[in-house]
């Protein structure tokens, strides 16, 4: 485009002729032409003013030092999460922009499209901590009447963590050894970037709604505040503040604070921390049966010791209970044989008079009678004697005993 003189000349005859001109739009984009091009990408630095979020989700606002002020917009900052928005603008805040210059033609002004912004003074992350920490403090879910009671002797511990991690690894170590009889439940969940909020909610959830454990443990080791930046958000503690069961948050290492830690029912200062802090109660109970049992085997061991000294003592005094035993074993074999010998002296006297009267009544036996060629007649109906021969009658039977068996005939 030629340059266009800034006034109207006049001809040589002295009249004047109407001066080339643009519209304001050809203006406009005459100098926005020059501009953008030369200002693709700049750092202001400068004070936030006359914020103005736009319910589209862009955020309109000024930026002023002492002598000057631009108009500035971040478009979509409403509509950012995780790492994109990691702090609130608000009227005072000193930070420092990257954008480029561009011309908004409805009001013929230029503005500043920011694409970058950090705060002065304090870094995002630390920025967006302060002020979830500010906020979620004044709902009160930092109280710590609102906290549960950690279970002294739980059975059953579910931790939430990556089960690849050191971390899970330390704690298994020191809960085993401390109390090797309570349970452990790795629930796996992602422990750094943008997706790991989301899954430690979710295992949250499903650990409350299984019940799976009496304390559950959100564990992570140590790393840089953008490496722990996911125990900040403000979704999981809330989740964590809802949880039927209590929370121990053991993220990082001791210096690390994270917003896990003060919404949590108890904080520990590392993972193995939190390990020896849920064995606590148990680990002293072993220590002090341990105790017990030494000092119990010791007691005994005097008191058998002294036992001992005084049984033999009292031994050496004393007859032997095997000597006595013995005396006794041999009066009883001695009684014994005296009875054997009685015995058999009574039963050979019982047996010779036993024979004398069993010689007695054989000679008087009717038995003997009939060897001698008697018969005994008897009915075989009644099987009573026939004394007489009036009791027979022709054909009567009659049964005859012999010295050698019975025979049973008719009479003539």
């Amino acid at each position: 485009m030629e340059d266009l003189p800034l006034f109207s000349q006049a001809n040589s005859k002295g009249s004047t002729q109407p001066p080339k001109h643009l519209s304001v739009t050809e203006l406009t984009a005459r100098i926005r032409g020059v501009l953008e091009p030369s200002f693709q990408q700049v750092w202001v630095q400068g004070e936030v003013s006359n914020y103005r979020p736009a319910s589209s989700g862009h955020v309109y606002f000024s930026l002023k030092d002492a002598n000057a002020m631009i108009p500035a917009a971040v478009f979509g900052w409403g509509a950012r999460g995780g790492q994109s928005k990691r702090f609130d603008l608000k009227d005072g805040l000193s930070v420092l922009c990257r954008g480029k210059l561009s011309i908004y033609p409805p009001r013929g002004s230029y503005q500043l499209i920011i694409d970058q912004i950090e705060p002065l003074g304090a870094g995002a992350l630390t920025l967006a901590f302060e002020q979830l920490k500010a906020k979620l403090s004044q709902e009160g879910l930092f109280d710590p009447q609102r906290k549960r009671r950690i279970p002294e002797y739980p059975k059953r511990v579910a931790i939430i963590t990556s089960p690849s991690g050191a971390a899970i690894r330390d704690m298994i170590t020191v809960m085993e050894r401390r109390a090797p009889h309570v349970q452990i439940l790795v629930v796996p969940a992602l422990v750094q970037g943008t997706e790991a909020p989301a899954q430690l909610i979710r295992a949250l959830e499903v650990v409350n709604q299984k019940k799976l454990g009496d304390v559950v443990v959100l564990a992570r080791g140590g790393g840089s505040m953008e490496d722990l930046w996911c125990f900040n958000d403000e979704g999981l503690a809330r989740a964590i503040a809802k949880s039927a069961l209590p929370v121990v948050s053991a993220v990082g290492h001791e210096i690390d604070f994270t917003i896990s830690d003060f919404v949590s029912d108890l904080r520990a200062a590392t993972p193995s921390a939190a390990a020896e802090m849920i064995t606590g109660a148990w680990f002293d109970v072993s220590r002090r049966l341990r105790e017990a049992q030494i000092r119990l085997m010791q007691v005994v061991s005097r008191d058998l010791t002294a036992k001992k000294t005084l049984l033999t003592h009292v031994a050496a005094r004393l007859i032997s209970p095997k000597d006595r035993l013995r005396e006794k074993v041999q009066r009883c074999d001695e009684l014994s044989m005296r009875l054997e010998r009685a015995m058999r002296v009574r039963l050979e006297r019982r047996r010779s008079t036993f024979e004398q009267w069993v010689g007695k009544l054989g000679a008087l036996s009717p038995l003997r009678v009939l060897e001698r060629g008697f018969s005994l007649v008897r009915d075989p109906t009644s099987n009573q004697v026939v004394r007489s021969s009036k009791q027979i009658s022709a054909g009567t039977r009659l049964r005859i005993t012999f010295h050698d068996g019975d025979r049973e005939v008719s009479a003539l």
